[in-house]
């Protein structure tokens, strides 16, 4: 008996069912070059058939180690439309660590421009993963690379269907932003990723009509907050090749932006910048903030440059989002919203037991866009879980929060971040938005470090504002003034900038280093 297909409609028709009823449209934006829906469309299939043509499918991995541009999305796609997972790579890593993750990751082909190729042609040799013939060179030609074009060309005249892709399928790897020992590889699944389109689509009102900007690197997970949800909704997807708060600007004014996506240390410069008071902002709808919650006065700024159109996501890669928008009720200004369309929240105390609302615990997340697992770790994907009375596998995130009486959730500090200080819980957060307020302050950031008495005590860093010279004592003081005993700062030491991850986010275990193996070295000093 014929029975009717169970359909699963996913990101790959979505973008195609774009190309085919709606091709004029303009689809996605570069720089110089734009793209109409078909025309993306159609790169999009010519780059899912030069794979299959290669024998590349599913369960292949394909490494896309780029700059942005609309190429990168039109491989990126491509290479999921050929029903193989994308593995887009960092442009800030080194040639040997590139080459670790394509190991990790066990990529058969890999697309690279110059950049990267010049980084990644001592460590090619080690690469046996790698198909011969399967190094393709994007934007110019390189010896023992195959060009990109001729790539193409092997496709055209493939007539074969392409695969049909299922939910559980593995869409892209996400590599963590670990830079000391081996990232974690964050597998999602076309369930998972079409999740993130439609809730976020859904969350921040897109329609074919939006216009998107993203300011981050295409490789970086929280770049495709703001890209995938435009595409999945048939809106123009504007990237910005690189981030210049003059730039951002500009392409709001001459783009007729809609919906724009750039991180805390992003709206520090574009409040700080002089074009910002005779710029035309008034087509905005959405600015969303991710990666790191704003400091209160930098939002308190935000909202009275650009009015009330900032949207702040909390989440986690491996797959929790919760979102606090502007209507929102002016009492929650501090919290990071409630879950995002299609997520569960549940707070847990060290026993693993729930915690009922108002009592501080780590956060633990469940939904549709939850990750598979941590690419062949599956030691570190069991240490994440934990099931609720039903059985389901909530994710720990490692941060720390609570859940007010309203049900928003009230994020703390990093787990991993917090300051054991004589017995008391420190949340560097905290202090963190106090030192903000100092004058003198341009950034700052707080980490624990050794105590012979404590154990741990807060130490903050702080970058101080140009043309400014406080002293650290002076602003260590005014600090402690202010914060709770347990909260002082032992001291301020001054900084010319922190390292950051792809999203702006400080990696504070850096920081910290130097000071716990001094501790190591010299457990008496």
């Amino acid at each position: 008996m014929e029975r009717i297909d169970d359909p699963h409609v996913l990101i790959p028709d979505i973008l195609a069912s774009h190309a085919a009823f709606h091709p004029r449209r303009e689809a996605v934006v570069c720089g110089a070059v734009r793209r109409s829906w078909g025309e993306f469309g159609a790169g999009i299939d010519r780059v899912a058939r030069a794979l299959q043509a290669r024998g590349v499918g599913r369960g292949d991995k394909v490494a896309v180690m780029m700059g942005n541009s609309v190429e990168m999305l039109e491989i990126i796609f491509g290479v999921v439309r050929a029903g193989a997972c994308v593995v887009p790579l960092s442009g800030m890593l080194t040639g040997a660590q590139l080459a670790t993750l394509l190991d990790d990751s066990e990529a058969v082909l890999a697309f690279a421009t110059a950049d990267f190729r010049a980084r990644l042609e001592p460590e090619r040799g080690r690469l046996a993963g790698i198909r011969p013939g399967a190094w393709i060179a994007v934007f110019g030609d390189e010896p023992g690379w195959t060009g990109f074009d001729a790539f193409l060309a092997g496709g055209e005249a493939s007539t074969d269907p392409l695969p049909v892709c299922t939910p559980a399928d593995a869409f892209n790897i996400i590599y963590s932003s670990g830079t000391t020992g081996l990232p974690k590889g964050i597998v999602q699944t076309h369930r998972a990723r079409t999740h993130w389109a439609f809730s976020n689509a859904i969350e921040m009102g897109f329609t074919d009509r939006s216009r998107a900007l993203t300011t981050t690197s295409l490789y970086s997970n929280g770049t495709w907050l703001m890209m995938l949800p435009a595409l999945f909704a048939g809106s123009t997807c504007v990237v910005m090749p690189a981030f210049d708060p003059a730039g951002f600007l500009e392409h709001v004014a001459r783009e007729r932006i809609s919906h724009a996506f750039m991180v805390p240390s992003q709206y520090g410069a574009v409040l700080g910048s002089p074009a910002l008071d005779s710029a035309d902002t008034s087509s905005l709808q959405v600015l969303l903030c991710a990666g790191s919650p704003l400091r209160r006065e930098t939002k308190r700024e935000v909202i009275r440059r650009f009015g009330e159109r900032l949207y702040e996501l909390y989440g986690f890669s491996e797959g929790f989002a919760s979102m606090l928008k502007p209507h929102h009720d002016p009492a929650k200004f501090d919290t990071v919203g409630t879950p995002v369309l299609g997520f569960e929240v549940r707070i847990l105390d060290d026993a693993g037991r729930a915690l009922p609302r108002g009592e501080v615990g780590e956060i633990a997340a469940y939904g549709a866009g939850m990750m598979k697992e941590y690419h062949r770790r599956p030691e570190r994907t069991a240490e994440l879980i934990w099931r609720d009375e039903r059985g389901r596998s909530f994710i720990r995130s490692g941060d720390i929060g609570r859940l007010d009486e309203d049900g928003f959730i009230v994020l703390l500090d990093r787990k991993k971040d917090m300051v054991i200080s004589g017995g008391f819980n420190v949340f560097p957060a905290d202090i963190e938005q106090v030192l903000a307020g100092h004058p003198a302050v341009l950034d700052v950031t707080v980490i624990g470090i050794p105590h012979p008495k404590w154990g741990e005590t807060p130490l903050a860093l702080v970058v101080r504002r140009e043309g400014v010279t406080a002293d650290a004592d002076e602003i260590a003081a005014w600090a402690n003034e202010r914060l709770a005993r347990h909260q002082r700062v032992a001291r301020v030491e001054f900084r010319d900038e922190f390292p950051r991850n792809a999203l702006g986010k400080v990696l504070k275990r850096l920081l910290r280093e130097p000071y716990w193996n001094r501790q190591a070295q010299n457990p008496e000093g």
